[in-house]
């Protein structure tokens, strides 16, 4: 039988001003997510801007907020087993470097063709996040890893309203004419340049591990490890949204909905989606064949329901914030009679609560609990829901804005509830499993935005209420992370590493 090692610990104090050790991971482990969000969504705010450039139409300016979002389904998936095999710091530097070429491509566009590529491209730095989960749980124990979790979530995703604060006042400041080209495209190009740099900062100034830690890796990148048949069953089953969703972005794209494909090519994306989902089928089948066979020791089983769960309040929880993000402007515009700065102003105020409603929600499942936390975020988050759902014209303005924000702090602290459990679940695939549970997030964007297209403001704040009340009864399976989960050293022996 294999000698067993307990894992080693890490800093004892949590302190957020220092720059040394398993703090300096973390700050340069967020200021990456900050800045691949800074790139992801650096054309929102100066779509007007861009539009008026080149003569955009309205149904092709929606035509690029889908592209944005499209190939970042797949990225997280592909992008979580890379960070397993090579590890997040040339993972994370490898993502940053190449997607400034399609940043700097999108920059110098001269047409909606030109665009339209560059901004699928980009979707793909949207996998990014995936990255530092890996990163930071191997840099923090399990008491401090909800709260350290947290703050990448947060302070990270806030790159978004950074662009939406600091992008438009850039392009302003370079006018247009400057050599030559206009202000917007001199910001989108600070972006780039950013990202780039950033790379190479990141790259000499990270380490997978704390010196003398191992860094696990699945013994297969082709598909997720399993450890029982009936997990094998839910691993097939939870795929399948992933590609429904895929479906649905390449209809939205198709004829049917804003043209931008042909019918033929339509259709060769359907064949080709079925296709891949018959292949992974089968790279699952192949990575796990053993467990139809040989049981897995109990000591090396995991609960892939776990996963499953997780990604279900993932879907409900930061798939409703892309999704109200990007209609609440509107919303507000609309139902109160508002200028859509103003209206846009206080929308922020939605995205504004990542700052501290993630980390709060890590810090919490760190002091009681990861499956209680949750319990209490998602009651909240669905009761928010509910209550914006009622919303009117003849609400107090005031009080409208105070359920926004209300709502906001369950969607975001559950966020940061769900990525507290993610890295307990299976040390070496920490990666995949926060692939697919990040790839969920964007599934639920793109299933709440598209009901959004055929119903009523209330009825879409009353699907996604509902969709979290389904994720609430759902934890009622989840098992509490407890004990310690184990991994085989290279000398044969088994490391067991504390979940508690």
């Amino acid at each position: 039988m294999s000698s067993i090692n307990t894992g080693s610990s890490a800093p004892s104090r949590f302190n957020l001003l220092s720059f040394k050790g398993s703090m300096k991971i973390l700050h340069l482990s967020w200021g990456a997510f900050f800045i691949s969000f800074l790139v992801w969504f650096n054309h929102a705010p100066l779509l007007g801007l861009i539009a008026e450039t080149l003569n955009l139409t309205g149904a092709q300016v929606k035509t690029l907020l889908i592209l944005n979002v499209a190939l970042t389904i797949p990225a997280r998936i592909f992008i979580g087993m890379a960070t397993d095999q090579l590890g997040p710091r040339k993972t994370y530097s490898l993502l940053l470097l190449i997607c400034s070429i399609p940043c700097f491509m999108f920059a110098l566009s001269n047409s909606f063709e030109q665009l339209a590529l560059a901004r699928f491209l980009l979707g793909f730095i949207g996998a990014g996040f995936v990255i530092g989960i890996r990163l930071v749980s191997e840099w923090f124990p399990a008491n401090q890893l909800g709260t350290a979790e947290g703050i990448y979530g947060g302070w990270g995703n806030f790159g978004s309203a950074a662009a939406a604060m600091i992008l438009p006042a850039l392009a302003l400041f370079f006018g247009d004419g400057f050599l030559g080209l206009e202000g917007w495209r001199w910001a989108v190009i600070l972006t780039g340049i950013i990202c780039f740099v950033y790379s190479f900062i990141f790259y000499f100034g990270v380490r997978d591990t704390p010196a003398g830690a191992t860094y696990f890796k699945p013994k297969s990148s082709k598909a997720m490890e399993v450890t029982s048949v009936g997990d094998f069953y839910l691993l097939i089953l939870m795929k399948i949204p992933l590609f429904f969703a895929l479906a649905l972005l390449n209809w939205k794209l198709s004829p049917a909905g804003v043209s931008l494909i042909s019918e033929n090519i339509s259709i060769i994306i359907y064949i080709s989606l079925a296709a891949l989902f018959v292949y992974e089928v089968i790279a699952a089948y192949q990575v796990n064949k053993s467990i139809f066979v040989t049981p897995v020791e109990p000591i090396h089983q995991y609960s892939f329901k776990q996963v499953a769960v997780l990604n279900v309040l993932y879907f409900a929880t930061f798939g409703s914030e892309l999704a109200v993000v990007s209609m609440l402007p509107l919303f507000f515009s609309e139902t109160f009679d508002l200028n859509m700065v103003y209206a846009g102003l206080l929308a922020s105020s939605y995205a504004f609560m990542n700052l501290l409603s993630r980390p709060l929600g890590g810090w919490i499942s760190d002091k009681y609990g990861r499956k209680k936390t949750l319990i209490i975020l998602t009651t909240g988050l669905s009761l928010g829901y509910a209550v914006m759902a009622t919303i009117t014209g003849d609400w107090p303005l005031v009080m409208a804005v105070i359920a926004a924000m209300s709502c906001s702090f369950f969607v975001q602290a559950g966020e940061g509830a769900v990525f507290a459990a993610v890295p307990l679940i299976k040390r070496r695939l920490t990666g995949q499993i926060a692939g697919m549970t990040g790839a969920y997030g964007n599934v639920g964007a793109v299933c709440y935005l598209t009901i959004l297209s055929f119903v009523s403001y209330s009825t879409f704040f009353w699907v996604i209420a509902a969709s979290a009340f389904l994720g609430l009864l759902m934890l009622f399976v989840m098992k509490e992370p407890e004990g310690s989960m184990a991994e085989i050293l290279p000398d044969g022996s088994v490391e067991l590493i504390n979940v508690n």
